[in-house]
């Protein structure tokens, strides 16, 4: 069942109950237990002036319940406010990516990136519990070059939950649209999927045409190498909760709804 409220295991990471001190004192102890050895899976975060919202995210991120040795990398940006110093606070590595953009910065990313598989993320994300284990997994399949999963939003302006709920229901099928009607690719986005980092390397990372995704372009190239299908993680568990600010960007609900459906049906 698809929320229509924000479940409880996520809202603990928001809860502003605690100070940003003790925020990233809870993620250092709980990174210290997941990163405890060579890493089998890293999770890849570009960062820009992300200080409102990054703690959160890699609280959440370093709460979660894995079998495997997970490493985090948070690429700053050039961020100019407090984004370095308090992903510092948590124990997780950062590394500075000088050249602007979201392409350089996750190349930078994957190019220290130690971990068999690679987890992109976001830093105004939260992630459950289970969505490590669950996006890995089914990359231990060899048929299967790049996992991809949903998502839901965590309002930040005045559009409430209720409103997105329906909103994501009309975005679930515009995507079985893409996949039907242009391509699965089209679907996958950069804070919430992973795929596996020699295979990323072999087809020159998150390098993209112009007028591309960077994202949506590595699956199109990893499927098409031959390295596997791709692959759409359902399970709720995994289900990730990331702000609309993109949306508002977009000059709200309306025109930003207006911009997607132009998009599924223009070109």
């Amino acid at each position: 069942m698809w929320p229509i409220k924000v479940p409880e295991h996520i809202t603990q990471f928001i809860d502003k109950r605690f100070t940003l001190e003790e925020l990233g004192a809870q993620a250092n102890a709980a990174y210290k237990t997941i990163s405890n050895g060579i890493p089998e899976v890293s999770v890849v975060m570009p960062a820009f002036n992300e200080e409102d919202n990054i703690l959160p995210t890699l609280s959440s991120l370093a709460a979660n319940k894995t079998k495997r040795v997970v490493e985090i990398i948070v690429v700053n940006n050039n961020s100019t406010d407090g984004t370095e110093a308090l992903v510092k606070s948590t124990g997780v590595k950062c590394i500075l990516e000088s050249r602007q953009g979201i392409t350089f910065a996750r190349n930078s990313g994957l190019a220290v990136a130690r971990g068999k598989y690679i987890l992109n993320a976001d830093a105004d994300t939260i992630y459950p519990a289970d969505w490590i284990e669950q996006m890995t997994s089914p990359l231990e399949n060899a048929g299967i070059s790049l996992t991809y999963g949903r998502f839901a939003f965590l309002p930040i302006a005045a559009t409430g939950r209720g409103t997105y709920f329906i909103y994501e229901h009309v975005a679930r099928f515009s995507r079985w649209i893409n996949k039907i009607f242009k391509d699965e690719a089209v679907n996958v986005y950069g804070f919430n999927s992973g795929f596996r980092r020699e295979q990323g390397i072999a087809v020159d990372g998150f390098d993209h045409p112009q007028g591309t995704n960077e994202d949506g372009w590595l699956a199109l190239k990893l499927r098409n190498k031959g390295f596997g299908k791709l692959h759409l993680v359902t399970d709720i568990r995994a289900l990730t909760w990331t702000t609309d600010r993109r949306i508002q960007i977009d000059g709200g609900l309306i025109k930003g709804s207006l911009k997607r459906i132009s998009r599924v049906f223009g070109g």
